[in-house]
C-alpha cells in the first residue's frame, strides 16, 4: 500500500498553533497544524507550518476523485444531486440513501455492488426508522456511498471488472491520473480509506493547488467544464454533501455560494473559493476535528468567503457552553494563524 513513499515521513514535523481551547484562565489544549492558501495561478498566497508535510487527503479530495467520471463523458446526464452525492460524506439519511439507490438502480446495479462497506446511520431520523423497523444499516448508509456509485459509472465506461476498488483498475488509475496533474505532484504513494478505496497521498501544498484549480477553473475544456459542474454541485446541495449539524453543509450555506468546502477524515479540510480564485487545505496533525472546523471557519472569515457576523461563525469559533448553558471555555483562533 505504498510504492515509494517515504518510510520516516511524520505529519507533526514544523507544525504550528492554530487553534487553542482555553477554560477559565488556562489554555487548556493546542491544536497545532499546516495550511496553505493558493492562487488559480498556483502562487502560495500564504502558509502555515510545513507546506510540503506530506498526508492523506482522506475525503476532502472527493472532488478530485469524480473528476474522471465527467471527464470521460460518462457522466454527462448527471445531475447536480448526482455530483453533489459523488463529492459527499453524507450523514446516511433518507435523502441521501434513496437518491443513491435509484442511482444504482438506473445502472441496473443495487447495494450489493458496492464496495465501501456498511455503516451506521449518522442522520438520527434514519438510525431511529432502521431501529424502530428491525433493520440493519447497509452499504447506501456508508458516508461515501455516492463516491463509490459514481465509481461503479465509471467502471461500467472503463471496464476492469466489479472490483473497482483495486488500485490497478482502470477506475483507480484513472483517478491517480487526475489527482496527480491537478496537485501537480506526482503522489509517492497510497493508503487505503475508510471505504477501502485508495487515498493518494501529497504534500498540504498539492492539495491547495488542487483546490486552486477547481477556484480558477474556465469553460472550455473537459477538465474546466468538470470542475465547474462538481463545485457548482456541492454549493447548490450542501445537504446532500454532509447533512445537517455537520460544518460542511453549515459552512457552505453560510457562504452563499462564495466556498465549496470539504472535510476529510483526520482533521483534513478543502475550501474552494470562486470568486476570490482561491483554494485552501489545511491539516490538523493530531486528527481534532474540531480544531479544523474552527481553523476552517477562521480562513473563510478572513478571504471573504464568510461574514464575521454571521452566527455559523460562532458556532465553531468563540465561547463554549456547558449543558446549563453556562460559558465555561473559549474556542480561540491561535496568534500568528490567519
Amino acid at each position: 500500500m505504498r510504492d515509494n513513499m517515504p518510510s520516516a515521513a511524520r505529519v507533526d514535523a514544523g507544525a504550528v498553533p492554530m487553534v487553542e481551547l482555553w477554560r477559565g484562565e488556562l489554555l487548556e489544549s493546542v491544536h497545532c497544524g499546516h495550511a496553505v492558501v493558493m492562487r488559480a495561478s498556483g502562487e502560495v498566497l500564504a502558509a502555515w507550518g510545513d507546506a510540503q508535510a506530506l498526508i492523506y487527503p482522506r475525503s476532502s479530495c472527493k472532488m478530485v476523485q469524480a473528476l474522471p467520471l465527467l471527464e470521460s463523458g460518462v457522466g454527462r446526464d448527471l445531475t447536480p444531486a448526482h455530483l453533489a452525492l459523488a463529492c459527499a460524506s453524507h450523514q446516511g439519511g433518507a435523502a441521501h440513501v434513496g437518491r443513491v439507490a435509484q442511482w444504482l438502480a438506473d445502472l441496473g446495479l443495487g447495494a450489493g455492488d458496492l464496495r465501501c462497506g456498511c455503516q451506521d446511520a449518522q442522520d438520527i431520523a434514519e438510525r431511529d426508522r432502521l431501529i424502530r423497523a428491525g433493520e440493519a444499516a447497509g452499504q447506501l448508509h456508508n458516508n461515501c456511498s455516492g463516491k463509490h456509485a459514481g465509481f461503479l459509472m465509471l467502471g461500467q465506461h472503463l471496464g476492469g471488472g466489479p472490483e473497482y476498488i483495486a488500485p490497478d483498475h482502470p477506475v483507480q488509475q484513472a483517478v491517480r491520473q487526475a489527482f496527480d496533474e491537478v496537485t501537480v505532484t506526482p503522489s509517492p504513494g497510497y493508503g487505503i480509506d475508510g471505504c477501502s478505496a485508495p487515498n493518494f497521498a501529497t504534500p498540504v501544498s498539492g492539495l491547495a493547488r488542487a483546490m486552486a484549480a477547481f477556484a480558477g477553473a474556465r469553460e472550455g475544456t473537459a477538465r474546466g467544464d468538470a470542475m465547474i459542474r462538481l463545485r457548482a454541485a456541492m454549493v447548490a446541495h450542501p445537504d446532500l454533501v454532509a447533512g445537517e449539524t455537520r460544518a460542511c453543509t453549515d459552512l457552505m450555506r453560510a457562504a452563499d455560494g462564495r466556498a465549496a468546502v470539504k472535510t476529510g477524515a483526520e482533521a483534513v479540510f478543502t475550501a474552494i473559493l470562486p470568486q476570490a480564485g482561491l483554494g485552501i487545505a489545511l491539516k490538523i496533525v493530531d486528527g481534532g476535528m474540531r480544531a479544523a472546523e474552527a481553523a476552517t471557519t477562521a480562513l473563510l472569515v478572513r478571504y471573504g468567503a464568510l461574514d464575521p457576523a454571521h452566527p455559523v461563525v460562532a458556532r465553531y469559533i468563540g465561547p463554549l457552553r456547558n449543558r446549563r448553558d453556562i460559558v465555561v471555555g473559549d474556542m480561540r483562533i491561535a496568534q500568528g494563524f490567519t
